[in-house]
């Protein structure tokens, strides 16, 4: 069974790419983040025709999830219970930066989570939030998200269903995951809070599966657009593949898929691959 997941960044922007992918690269379950775009517009027809069925959660032209099968999608989950909404605050811009918000407004969850069990496997695809700053309300957001997320991948955990939590999660778990840890200091993505919050997710009994790195001696997973930095390998892990125990010993391999992030028009993120025996 071959699970992957990547961070689209727009995936009508990515279409051609993303079809090309899939029919080259043939994944069982692909878990996709920053869809940008409603669940009813995303692309369930041309996926269909390279024999995946589509869940998807989405909406507007900011984040987004989804999770393509070709093995399967039942008991689909829109969100996890206990989700928490982002308020705003007050004299900053929303989400998308296009609008000042005069208080604090209380939004619905936002369409960051999205479960379904393909396979006999529980997965969830996850974008979490950036944070933006430590000093943001943003921060304490995406805090208060892993708390929500710990509390419902427990939950699930305790049935005992092999699992696998995996997306962009926004954080670089150890100063080994960043190019240059000096680069980030004061910045979130790195932050003692931000990492803890991924100790515990392992602490239930998840696993970082920690994929091959296809270029130098890190498995970076995302590189800025600027600079040249995914040339000079300037990158961060922040695509992470969590699995339960019994998922986890099933890897035969990982591996990041630099290729992806290559030639014109790429995403930032490289999709991570996994093969379980």
């Amino acid at each position: 069974m071959r699970l992957a997941t990547w961070n689209v960044n727009s995936v009508k922007a990515r279409l051609p790419r993303l079809l090309g992918w899939l029919d080259e690269t043939k994944p069982d379950v692909v878990c996709l983040q920053e869809t940008k775009c409603r669940a009813d517009l995303f692309p369930a027809a041309e996926v269909k025709e390279l024999g995946y069925a589509t869940a998807a959660h989405g909406d507007g032209r900011w984040n987004g999830v989804a999770v393509l099968s070709r093995v399967g999608i039942e008991d689909v989950s829109l969100g996890f219970p206990g989700e928490p909404s982002y308020a705003g605050e007050a004299g900053a811009e929303d989400e998308a930066g296009q609008m000042e918000l005069s208080e604090p407004v209380l939004l619905a969850p936002e369409a960051r989570a999205i479960g379904a069990t393909c396979g006999g496997v529980r997965v969830w695809s996850l974008y979490a939030p950036n944070g933006r700053t430590p000093e943001s309300a943003h921060y304490a957001y995406k805090l208060a998200w892993f708390e929500g997320l710990r509390d419902a991948l427990g939950a699930e955990l305790a049935e005992g269903a092999p699992l696998v939590a995996c997306g962009d999660y926004n954080v670089a778990p150890t100063d080994e995951d960043v190019w240059d840890p000096a680069v980030f200091v004061g910045s979130t993505h790195v932050t003692p809070a931000e990492r803890q919050a991924l100790a515990d997710l392992r602490a239930l009994g998840l696993r970082d599966v920690v994929p091959t790195p296809m270029k130098g001696p890190h498995p970076y997973t995302y590189w800025d657009y600027r600079a040249g930095a995914f040339h000079k390998n300037m990158g961060m892990r922040i695509d992470l593949f969590y699995a339960s125990e019994d998922v986890a010993a099933r890897v035969g391999s990982a591996y990041v898929d630099r290729e992806a992030r290559k030639g014109k028009g790429p995403s930032d993120h490289a999709p991570v691959v996994v093969d379980l025996d």
